[in-house]
């Protein structure tokens, strides 16, 4: 079977079994208000997997071009520029969105100067984080390596500050669109535009990572100074994105106080990908490699509209640093999933999705490789496990840590977001590598 027919087979299993799991969700699920909202919104299941089943198609065509096997750096890069142009879309979505459901772009006046105040800020935390990401991987690299060329040292920058530029702006303007789309037809927006962010964000910029990373790879020996002139380019319209985000209350502020998150979450992230660069290193550890963002992508994800949903609680119910009598006291665990408000049904709903979506999303990535058998059930248990470990953690951290954020008189909005999906990334990335250890361990006892 070839790999086209392979892939068409498998992107109509895919699009046939979420249909399937949808449908039983809108007919099956929780019917009380805010669940069934849940359900009724569980298109965006659809379309985000659908950005993912994409991705992974990206990483089988570009993981054996040249610039990736002659610049390994590259590897510990992906993660860092996934997760921090991730945080960067899904704060912007999830401060719109908590805009938009507690009126506070009612006007044209007052959406259009939120709007590009925010789009400003986050051209400018864009271009600020690409060139502290790829200085971290140079780091890493250097520790690992001992050694760090400095034409790599160039396209790490080159690449890094291009994509993360280009993907800001088109993901930006798209997620002020979603946004407002939303709005118009009646939708909550925190059920579509924080995981649409990160789904879309990982595909264009995974995209577009590939690609210039290639195209800068080629340009690096014969006409190196192209690669000076982007970095000078970017670096030098600061700043212009400061002066714009400025001139707004909420964004002015987060020129000073939103670097925090952003940078913290990508460090950890950038970890993350050496932990990824060093398992695919090892021959019978690399098939990790189209498995990490699916199980990244769907853990970042749910915590995602699940910190959504409970900051807009937050913001709609109580003042800043007044919380929840139940959130006064010690944080229990158990109350996160058995408690009775609508953010804990939202929570149980969650972790359901993620033991079929991520069936579907195994059985797809085996089609693609060309079996023609199941994959064992051994790695169907401990990939299964290692996502509800991943996600349960994520899950209970975001209802502690959004509470925490809001008694000390912090938007959950800038806050939670990063270091929710970049604990993700690392739990998602270090369980995947564990349970591929168990199986090669498994492997070798039975030969």
């Amino acid at each position: 079977m070839s790999l086209r027919s392979q892939t068409h087979r498998s992107r109509e299993l895919l699009c046939h079994s979420l249909h399937v799991l949808t449908l039983k969700l809108s007919s099956r699920v929780d019917t009380r208000p805010e669940s069934a909202e849940l359900s009724r919104n569980g298109h965006t299941l659809i379309l985000w997997s659908e950005f993912l089943f994409l991705i992974v198609l990206c990483i089988f065509s570009w993981q054996n071009w040249e610039v990736f096997l002659e610049v390994s750096e590259i590897f510990i890069l992906v993660p860092a520029v996934l997760g921090m142009k991730g945080n960067l879309e899904m704060t912007l979505a999830s401060r719109l969105s908590t805009a938009v459901n507690t009126g506070k772009m009612e006007t044209t006046r007052e959406k259009w100067t939120l709007i590009v105040g925010n789009l400003s800020l986050k051209q400018l935390q864009a271009t600020v984080l690409g060139l502290l990401a790829s200085l971290v991987a140079m780091l890493l690299g250097w520790m690992a390596e001992g050694t760090m060329p400095l034409n790599h040292i160039i396209l790490l920058c080159s690449t890094s500050l291009f994509t993360a530029f280009i993907t800001s702006l088109l993901q930006g303007i798209l997620m002020v669109g979603v946004i407002m789309g939303s709005k118009r037809l009646g939708i909550n927006p925190d059920n579509v535009a924080t995981p649409m962010a990160a789904s879309f964000g990982d595909l264009i910029t995974l995209a577009l990572l590939a690609c210039s990373s290639q195209w800068f790879y080629c340009f690096m020996d014969t006409y190196p100074y192209v690669l000076y002139l982007v970095d000078l380019v970017l670096l030098c319209l600061i700043p212009l994105w400061i002066n714009i985000a400025s001139k707004h209350p909420a964004t002015h502020i987060l020129l000073r106080t939103g670097w925090e998150p952003v940078i913290t979450a990508m460090v950890i992230s950038s970890v993350g990908g050496l932990i990824l660069e060093k398992t695919v290193s090892y021959p019978n550890l690399a098939g990790i490699l189209p498995y990490a963002p699916v199980m990244n992508g769907i853990g970042g994800n749910l915590v995602s509209i699940q910190s959504s949903r409970i900051s807009t609680n937050l913001h709609f119910t109580f003042s800043p640093g007044e919380v929840p009598v139940d959130r006064a006291g010690c944080f229990n665990p158990c109350r996160t999933f058995f408690g009775s408000g609508a953010n804990h049904r939202s929570a149980k709903v969650l972790l359901f999705l993620v033991i079929p979506g991520q069936l579907i999303f195994i059985l797809a990535i085996h089609l693609m490789k060309g079996a023609h058998t199941l994959p064992s059930a051994l790695f169907t248990f401990l990939f299964i496990f290692a996502s509800l470990i991943q996600v349960s953690s994520l899950l209970l951290i975001a209802d502690c840590l959004i509470h925490l954020l809001w008694r000390k008189q912090k938007d959950p909005d800038s806050y939670a977001i990063p270091y929710l999906t970049a604990l993700g990334d690392l739990f998602g990335t270090s369980l995947l590598a564990l349970a591929f250890l168990l199986l090669w361990c498994r492997s070798s006892l039975l030969i």
